[in-house]
């Protein structure tokens, strides 16, 4: 089963179960994945509605921050039940060992030498961590170790 109808499934499990909050989540990310093929002109698989999930939770952690330095713990909340919605379909997320195992790799098939060469690990990186990594602190530790 595609992840699109699995998405679209839940929305309707969703909407027979009353759950208002999760049916809410689900029709945004439906809406943000018919955006993307109408403006693209393209059918989403799997990866691309990986990607777009993961785009989404990274909007959520934004929000959240902003809402919390506002003190507005009510919407920061909204946005927490929404990632949680959204990160069902995600793959597992990967631990810090295999993060490292993988930027090990990168720099041992890239060749780097220093945090110029950075640009060469993160671009074998980001593929097999698409979706199940904070890409943020991926690259901080790619720079710290090419720097160290």
């Amino acid at each position: 089963m595609s992840l699109k109808t699995r998405i679209s499934d839940d929305m309707k499990a969703a909407m027979k179960a009353k759950d208002a909050e999760r049916l809410a989540a689900i029709r945004l990310l439906l809406a943000a994945i018919k955006q993307k093929e109408v403006d693209e002109r393209v059918e989403l698989d799997d990866a691309a509605i990986v990607a777009l999930v993961d785009k989404m939770q990274k909007q959520r952690r934004d929000s959240i921050a902003q809402y919390e330095a506002a003190s507005r713990q009510d919407l920061a909340d909204k946005e927490r039940a929404e990632m949680a919605v959204l990160a069902a379909y995600l793959p597992q997320p990967l631990s810090d060992d295999e993060i490292a195992a993988l930027i090990d790799a990168a720099v041992t098939e890239s060749g780097a030498a220093g945090v110029a060469d950075m640009g060469k690990v993160m671009g074998l990186v980001k593929p097999k961590m698409a979706g199940r990594a904070d890409m943020a602190k991926v690259s901080a530790a790619i720079k710290a170790r090419l720097a160290g």
